[in-house]
């Protein structure tokens, strides 16, 4: 019997919030992209140490994914982001106040330490707060936090940067997040808490299959009910390993965008500082544009009783088809189509950028923070991968060589996606079986 209350819409109050935190969360990634020319001037940096630099996120990032994943099981979002912000806000303003490389990839690597859970912990509020025929979009408002932040955030770091210094950049971008640590406490609630959601909209959600109620084992009791076996289950699927190594593949293209990008425009192709941030700024919106059509069109397909396999998978499949594209700015010197093609490539991967779903869809519900927890630490090797490489790549003075292997790192995520992820259903655990 359905409820005769009024039907709240509170979960799209949680999804805002959500988007905010995650265009704090990429501008604390991509502000050292910024930077980078100036602290590579100001502190005699190679192009190597460079991608040391940019790596560091990366690897911690990548290596407590899982644990992060746990977390985001079993500790309640109210109570663990602001933690986790209030510390990487903290790592990204101390930032600005060092001198030597070792200190900069210090923080860098504890910024990844204290993100950590912020993925895992994302899918998990959407897939309480909205129910599955509204879960790509959800993904999608939020996926694209990253893009539309960083587009228009971009312009502003570079206009920072100009008047107070890539030191002056750091500390506003922590200074952003200690501010949000506090409004996210105040305002986030999960369904079950919220004062002011109706018992319509809960039984909406449920009726949907989102998990409003916290499983046994997590914040109500305050245990971490936790075994190998359930390490095991995430890494034994064949579907599961897909969109692992999906993820990966989809990294790798956006770690470009996120580090070397602006140092690719203003060093290879000779664009000014300034120029290079407003144009920087066009592929993110491609890439803003991609991801919410992906999601609405998505969900819009599942509603119309397209099969998941085409609905799900197929935005992804084209969206790695047009990052490939990323290869033909090698084979023009026009500033105008070098741009197209980038923003054809990461359009691309905005269209692709709702992989999440995936994790909703095929990990059992019981481990969805765990699954989301892998997923991401296989994708976080991109971020680990991407830069070293190319830094490797570009030491000569050109990004040739850059582009073809983020383009072939493109393909590969397309044949993850083609012959490993396979039907679109949620897979059996084995071991309690």
């Amino acid at each position: 019997m359905v409820s005769a209350t009024p039907i709240t819409k509170k979960r799209y109050h949680i999804l805002a919030l959500i988007f905010v935190t995650v265009v704090i969360n990429y501008m604390d990634r991509s502000n050292i992209s910024v930077a980078a020319a100036a602290i590579s001037e100001d502190l005699n940096l190679t192009k190597v140490q460079l991608g040391l630099i940019f790596s560091a996120f990366g690897l911690t990032y990548s290596l407590l994914q899982i644990p992060g994943g746990i977390l985001a099981d079993h500790v309640r979002p109210r109570l663990l982001y602001p933690i986790i912000l209030v510390l990487w806000s903290l790592a990204t303003l101390l930032q600005g106040l060092v001198s030597s490389l070792a200190a900069l990839i210090g923080l860098r690597a504890s910024i990844g330490v204290f993100e950590a859970p912020s993925y895992p912990m994302n899918n998990r509020i959407v897939t309480g707060w909205f129910p599955e025929q509204e879960r790509a979009s959800a993904i999608a408002v939020y996926t694209s936090g990253q893009f539309i932040g960083l587009a228009f955030l971009t312009p502003l770091l570079v206009t920072v940067q100009a008047y107070f210094g890539w030191r002056g950049l750091f500390i506003f971008s922590g200074i952003v997040g200690l501010v949000w640590a506090i409004v996210w406490w105040f305002l986030y609630r999960d369904p079950h808490d919220h004062e002011t959601v109706s018992q319509s909209e809960l039984e909406l959600i449920a009726a949907g299959g989102g998990l409003i109620t916290n499983t046994p084992g997590d914040a109500d009791t305050g245990r971490i009910d936790f075994s190998l076996s359930d390490l095991r289950e995430a890494f034994v699927h064949r579907k599961l390993w897909g969109i692992y190594l999906g993820q990966f593949c989809l990294v790798s293209l956006f770690t470009f965008f996120l580090t070397w990008f602006p140092t690719y425009l203003v060093e290879f192709r000779g664009l000014d500082f300034i120029q290079s941030g407003f144009l920087a700024s066009i592929p993110f919106l491609a890439a803003f544009v991609g991801v919410l059509l992906s999601g609405f069109v998505s969900d819009l397909l599942v509603r119309r009783g397209v099969s998941k396999e085409a609905s799900r998978k197929g935005p992804i499949i084209l969206g790695m088809l047009l990052s490939i594209l990323i290869i033909g700015a090698n084979y023009t010197d026009s500033t105008a189509l070098i741009i197209f093609f980038l923003a054809i490539a990461f359009f691309g991967n905005g269209l692709a950028s709702i992989t999440w779903v995936f994790v909703s869809l095929l990990a059992p519900k019981r481990l969805i923070g765990l699954v989301g927890g892998v997923f991401n630490f296989v994708g976080g090797l991109g971020a680990v991968v991407s830069p070293t490489v190319i830094g490797f790549l570009a030491e000569g003075g050109s990004f040739e060589s850059a582009l073809f292997f983020v383009g072939s790192v493109a393909f590969g995520g397309l044949c993850s996606y083609v012959f490993l992820v396979g039907k679109i259903e949620r897979v059996r655990e084995t071991a309690r079986t």
